[in-house]
């Protein structure tokens, strides 16, 4: 049976750079994170960078080589477990005494865990032969916290050999799973993002890395994120199919959150947990039953309960009383805690620049962008050195940018080949599309602000650790972007490791914003505002019939998401009065929506 670590919180994904070698960081200590692994040359960077720590010369993985990409993702995450690894030896023989990373490790664990009850019980052990027997069990129980990765589903660009036919197998996120499925990573979870990818998941079933063993354990485990129940049982039920079952649901907000953000039609964190609470089994049930037949079919085996399926939720997390609430009312394995571990060093990759941009970040500082060249709403941090290098080149007449990693070249209204939004070419044929249509001057504003916005992500995601680590990414291409959640103006101190898990389990407060609303508050508002923005832009008063049942169905879920949390109130550790007041301002608000549009 596989030791699992005790911490109840995991560090989801962030950007590129800023949990690329977050393992090696906190792993030793029991925490789980997760590592982007579909910028390859970043992680050639990386894998220069970390050779030496193992004694071993680094040796170039050449982009000319067949299948480069895959191998080196397969080598940095083998690097990774042979530091952890390495890690783990290391902290296990170190002394029981103040300042060890064996003390830190225990007394970073929350205050329920068997573990670190077993610990105060050694530590209050006035015996020393028994003192040592405590000291050696507790060693043996240890355990690292799981290196995980993540492939964002639609960044799965096509590549081409130099005859310019399509790679069988060759694009961006088929090859990066295979770099995964190679890794000696054993108790690891590749983890999906961004929806249903047939492409990605039927290319699962062609490996055996995932099948369960002689016990009924999965070494590498598939984890997948969602936004509602519905989307957990479409793809869960996909997998099982092909005898893949899913270990993890990973519930996100869809607009509390960092990064890319995806929106539900106002359908909030709240309700989504509560069907989740009480359709959990049937979730399993439905999935176990496809499950069951196919693994019969692949392996012989005759499963007779499904294996466990977790739960975990993320997304403008807080606070510890919003975290155990969390937990114990929707009965939640695991809490993710991302935007606040960006001022964390200790944990994570930001160079000093915008460490300090986020420390002291302010509500008007957090923008939910339309930059991605995805098309899917991102969030954005003003004052970045890669905003201050777009406007720069605005101004020069030259917008776009390079477009040198090419992952999110996927536009193919100007060319033949697919070529990225935010790339010079581009905008430049985009923009002198647009002086041709004659527009209104507002619509020609309107559309040609749309087209600017869009900026480099590839390039400005992974700047952060070539300046943190002194290895150059591109040459004269050194601007950061960064997209953390608006949680981040809650949070302005620079802290520690065990300052935010202490923070996260109670033992300590960092909150900077004594009027930080509740969570579930929190993402209403941006919802509201949302729904909104939408409503402006879109000329809401004259919308045809199927954008007016979005925006209706969107204020019901928001209607009814007031009315459950009203039910539910009690449950809450928080200030009631206060929790009222907003939900009743929320429903005005709606209200004054519904009369302004026309929306009834």
């Amino acid at each position: 049976m596989n030791q699992k670590s005790e911490h109840t919180f995991h560090i989801p994904v962030m950007g590129i750079a800023f949990t690329i070698d977050s393992p090696i960081k906190v792993a030793r200590f029991g925490i789980s994170s997760v590592i982007s692994i579909i910028e390859d040359r970043l992680i050639e960077i990386m894998r220069k960078h970390y050779y030496p720590s193992i004694n071993k010369p680094y040796e170039p993985i050449a982009s000319h080589e067949p299948d480069c990409r895959a191998k080196r993702i397969t080598d940095y995450l083998n690097l990774v477990n042979t530091i952890v690894q390495q890690q783990m030896q290391k902290i296990k023989a170190e002394a029981f005494e103040r300042g060890s990373e064996i003390v830190k490790y225990f007394e970073m664990l929350p205050k329920e865990s068997r573990l670190k009850k077993l610990y105060h019980e050694m530590v209050d052990c006035s015996q020393a032969e028994e003192k040592e027997i405590k000291q050696s069990y507790l060693r043996t129980q240890l355990v690292a916290g799981s290196i995980d990765v993540n492939i964002m589903t639609k960044v799965d660009r096509d590549n081409r050999d130099k005859t310019g036919n399509i790679i069988q197998d060759g694009s961006d996120a088929v090859s990066a799973l295979r770099g995964y499925i190679n890794s000696n990573l054993s108790n690891s979870s590749i983890v999906f993002s961004a929806g249903l990818n047939p492409r990605i998941f039927n290319y699962l079933e062609h490996f055996n890395a995932f099948d369960p063993n002689d016990n009924f354990e999965f070494q590498k485990k598939v984890i997948i994120k969602v936004s509602d129940y519905r989307s957990a049982l479409i793809q869960g039920k996909y997998l099982a199919k092909k005898g893949i079952w899913v270990s993890e649901f990973r519930i996100e907000s869809g607009l509390n959150c960092g990064g890319h953000a995806f929106a539900t039609d106002g359908y909030l964190l709240g309700p989504i947990l509560e069907e989740f609470k009480n359709k959990r089994q049937a979730l399993s049930e439905a999935i176990f039953e496809v499950f069951k037949a196919a693994i019969h079919q692949k392996l012989g085996f005759s499963f007779t309960q499904p294996p466990e399926i977790e739960i975990s939720v993320q997304g403008g997390i807080g606070t510890h009383e919003e975290d155990l609430f969390l937990q114990q009312y929707y009965q939640i394995n695991s809490t993710g805690w991302g935007t606040p571990f960006l001022l964390v060093p200790e944990a994570t990759t930001v160079d000093p620049h915008t460490l300090g941009l986020l420390s002291a970040a302010k509500d008007s500082d957090i923008v939910l962008s339309k930059n991605s060249p995805l098309g899917v709403r991102f969030y954005h941090l003003n004052g970045t050195t890669a905003d201050e290098e777009k406007q720069q080149r605005i101004a020069k007449g030259k917008p776009g940018s390079p477009c040198t990693e090419k992952h999110l070249a996927f536009n193919t209204e100007f060319t033949e080949e697919p070529i990225c939004t935010a790339s010079h070419l581009y905008q430049n044929l985009k923009l002198e599309q647009l002086k041709t249509l004659q527009l209104s001057k507002k619509e020609l504003e309107r559309q040609q602000t749309d087209v600017l916005a869009k900026e480099c992500l590839c390039v400005g995601l992974c700047n952060a650790a070539s300046i943190c680590y002194k290895e150059p990414f591109l040459r004269k291409m050194k601007a950061v972007t960064i997209c953390p959640g608006p949680n981040i103006v809650n949070f302005s101190e620079i802290v520690s490791l065990k300052t935010m898990t202490d923070h996260i389990y109670g033992r300590t407060n960092i909150v900077s914003n004594q009027q930080r609303p509740h969570v579930f508050i929190a993402e209403m508002k941006i919802y509201l505002h949302f729904l909104k923005e939408q409503l402006m832009d879109g000329n809401g008063d004259t919308v045809d019939t199927k954008r007016k049942n979005y925006y209706q169905t969107f204020l019901r879920n928001l209607t009814d998401a007031i009315h459950y949390y009203q039910s539910i109130l009690q449950n809450i550790v928080v200030k009631q009065a206060e929790f009222m007041h907003a939900l009743q301002r929320a429903e005005k608000e709606i209200v004054a929506i519904k009369l302004e549009y026309a929306l009834d």
